[in-house]
This record gives C-alpha cells, sequence and structure tokens, in this order.
C-alpha cells in the first residue's frame, strides 16, 4: 500500500484538493493520500470548497491538521505544494514539489484552474504509479 502525504504550509487549499482527488481516483486497495500542513488552518478555504463542490467532492468535513512524525511514519511519498522554504520536509520520505498558486482569496475562476491543474497531476501520478 502506498502512502502519499500532501502538504502545504496551512492544509486549506492544494493539498487539501489533491489528497481529496487521489482518494477519488485511485484504486483504494493500492493507495491512500492524506493531506497535511506545517501551520494548519482552522478550516478549508471557502472557495476551495465551492471549486471542489462544483466537480462532486464535498470537503466540509475536510480538517487542516498538522503534518507530524506520527502521520508521516508509514508513507513513502511526500508531494509539497510549492511553498518554497516554507515546505515541510520529512526525512527518509521520497519529495516532489508542485509549484501551484495558493487558491485563497482568488477568484472561483482562477481556483478552479488550480483545481483543474492539480487533478491533472494527480492523474499523472497515479499513472506513473500504476494505481488507477
Amino acid at each position: 500500500m502506498l502512502k502519499v502525504i500532501f502538504a502545504c504550509v496551512h492544509n486549506a487549499g492544494r493539498s487539501q484538493m489533491a489528497a481529496a482527488f487521489f482518494n477519488q481516483l485511485a484504486d483504494p486497495k493500492k493507495a491512500q493520500a492524506i493531506s497535511a500542513g506545517t501551520e494548519p488552518g482552522l478550516r478549508v478555504h471557502p472557495e476551495v470548497q465551492d471549486a471542489m463542490q462544483e466537480v462532486g467532492i464535498d470537503l466540509t468535513g475536510a480538517k487542516p491538521q498538522k503534518l507530524t512524525e506520527d502521520l508521516a511514519k508509514d508513507a513513502q511519498l511526500l508531494i509539497t505544494m510549492g511553498c518554497g522554504d516554507k515546505c515541510p520536509y520529512v526525512p527518509g520520505l521520497r519529495r516532489d514539489d508542485w509549484p501551484l498558486r495558493d487558491p485563497k482569496g482568488l477568484p472561483i475562476e482562477e481556483v478552479r484552474a488550480i483545481r483543474d491543474e492539480i487533478k491533472s497531476r494527480v492523474k499523472s501520478l497515479l499513472e506513473q504509479q500504476r494505481l488507477s
């Protein structure tokens, strides 16, 4: 079972979308994703919830959580979301970085574009890893 962590600083936008798409599209017998952040926000950004609702994914119950050693202990891959020097690091995990804009406060059209790019990247990752 491959465990992937999608992480950003506040765990309230990009990483939430990425984990939701991954868990929707991956074979649950082969892989699962979680999302976390180094400085978790209080809630998922409303504009992110709205954009994901448009594609049938409900994030109203999603809660930002802190990336801890315990959370990462059985993960194999950490994907960060373009947060530069503030991006999380977990020793021993393979790491990739997806340079994506933070959707917080952006107009819905721009959030949709970020959402669609994340979905495309998740699909590519699943194909590369043969997990869909």
